[in-house]
């Protein structure tokens, strides 16, 4: 009874951990998810689960990667971590300026709402992910098999976190007419500057 009440409390601390992972991770993606929404009020829910599960995928992908680096090129990898914040903050000022930029070019244009492409969606998705190679080293004491279930967690609730990240933005996006576009843009650049400048995600 004793070992099965404590591979339930091991297997519970797993999930916990895993989720509150999750939601450390998610966090600049869900404001992204919400600048999208800003910038496409219009869009549709296939369209919003579209955004949320690319930032999901992503999140997924990337621990899953760090895991295998740290087992295998773990020292070319720890040289890699000190660019992540500058290619995460190139990315995403890249994109939030091509947004304001839009933004800027007069609420007749912007009436016709501005859909994101999938290669930003793509380069979105990057930028806000690349930091989660580092729980390669937060999990490398875990198997194969568990560093594959807490990555999964750890999308299934960036899915969550940023499908309510693309409904606020649409929400608030309906509201601010042209505006919203600027709006967006700047939420990016301003993570782009928090990731370089805050020391990560």
């Amino acid at each position: 009874m004793r070992s099965v009440k404590g591979l339930m409390q091991s297997l519970f601390l797993f999930i916990f951990k895993s989720i509150l992972l999750g939601v450390g991770l998610a966090m600049d993606a869900f404001s992204v998810s919400m600048a999208n929404g800003l910038q496409n009020p219009g869009m549709s829910r296939k369209r919003m689960l579209g955004i949320a599960g690319t930032f999901a995928g992503f999140q997924f992908l990337m621990p899953v990667i760090g895991w295998i680096c740290v087992h295998t090129i773990s020292e070319r990898f720890t040289a890699f971590q000190k660019m992540v914040p500058w290619i995460a903050f190139f990315l995403l000022i890249f994109i939030g300026g091509k947004m304001v930029l839009e933004g800027i070019k007069g609420t007749e244009e912007i009436e016709e709402e501005i859909r994101i492409s999938k290669s930003e969606l793509i380069v979105q998705g990057i930028a806000t992910s690349i930091d989660a190679l580092s729980v390669g080293f937060t999990i490398a004491s875990y198997s194969a098999a568990q560093a594959f279930t807490a990555s999964l967690l750890i999308a299934v609730t960036t899915l969550v976190i940023c499908a309510a990240g693309v409904r606020i933005g649409r929400y608030f996006g309906m509201r601010l007419a042209g505006r919203a576009s600027i709006l967006g843009g700047v939420i990016l650049i301003a993570i782009g500057c928090k990731i370089l400048f805050g020391g990560g995600f």
